[in-house]
């Protein structure tokens, strides 16, 4: 608890001299928010009656985004489902309560990126996973929310700073009123506790308050995702475990006392 409450202070006290708050809104491309879509693997062909399912997480977290979540859980039953992540980060706020949805639903959570495959016309599109996708930002606090967590070798998940949206472009330039650091201290408290809810390494909150926005995102590596608990498990679905080796047996012999004989059971 003492290292705890050490580590929540080091992180409120970086954000007096960075702060942090939300980047991605400030982008003027505007990305797609985040959508929810249910997807059965395919081709029918290969997987048979075998086909996995999860559900695809793609675009930014936006305010919207965990009401979004819950009016798809309403309609389908994400209990202990897969959630793919490929974000580029949002709305902290939102975040933290779309993780905690994810959390009471008991889900596994990965990183990769949902194509769908040619219609056959039969029943429902269906598509396939890539590890070649990003979780950044906010999302990679998304990634935590998972009861079971799994990031490829191939996937990037990549953290920073998390400033104020509208002046992210302009970081060092602009000033900052004693109302936009109070709300930044506030957020970034509501994060650390959230991380620790979640089972998160206080680690990965360092780590992101390290790099500012003018600088290139730091991408989490095998040692980290492991040692920062991002990742837990080595598998997204119970079917890709190996199976354990089968051990060489050797029958038991009886000899029976009144014969001499022996036999095999």
């Amino acid at each position: 608890m003492k290292r705890f409450l050490a580590t929540a202070l080091a992180c409120a006290t970086a954000v007096l001299a960075l702060t942090v708050g939300n980047p991605s809104t400030a982008r003027d491309d505007k990305p797609a928010p985040m959508r929810f879509e249910w997807r059965i693997e395919g081709p029918a062909d290969q997987c048979g009656s075998h086909c996995r399912t999860w559900i695809s997480a793609t675009g930014v977290i936006t305010e919207e985004t965990a009401r979004a979540f819950e009016a798809f859980a309403r309609t389908h039953n994400v209990r202990g489902a897969r959630l793919v992540l490929d974000s580029e980060g949002g709305s902290v706020l939102s975040a933290m309560t779309l993780g905690r949805a994810i959390r009471n639903f008991d889900m596994t959570t990965t990183v990769g990126r949902t194509t769908l495959l040619p219609s056959d016309g039969n029943g429902a599109q269906r598509a396939m996973i890539s590890p070649n996708a990003s979780c950044e930002s906010m999302c990679a606090f998304i990634l935590l929310a998972g009861t079971r967590r799994y990031v490829p070798s191939e996937a990037r998940v990549l953290v920073h700073q998390i400033w104020l949206g509208a002046k992210s472009k302009r970081a060092r330039e602009t000033s900052y009123t004693a109302d936009e650091l109070q709300l930044v201290q506030r957020d970034v408290g509501r994060l650390v506790r959230y991380t620790a809810e979640m089972g998160g390494s206080m680690e990965l909150i360092e780590t992101a308050l390290r790099v500012p926005p003018w600088e290139p995102m730091h991408r989490l590596n095998v040692d980290e995702l492991r040692r920062m608990k991002v990742t837990t498990v080595d598998h997204l679905f119970e079917q890709d475990v190996p199976a354990p080796p089968v051990a060489a047996t050797t029958p038991n012999t009886i000899t029976t006392s009144a014969q001499g004989q022996q036999r095999q059971r």
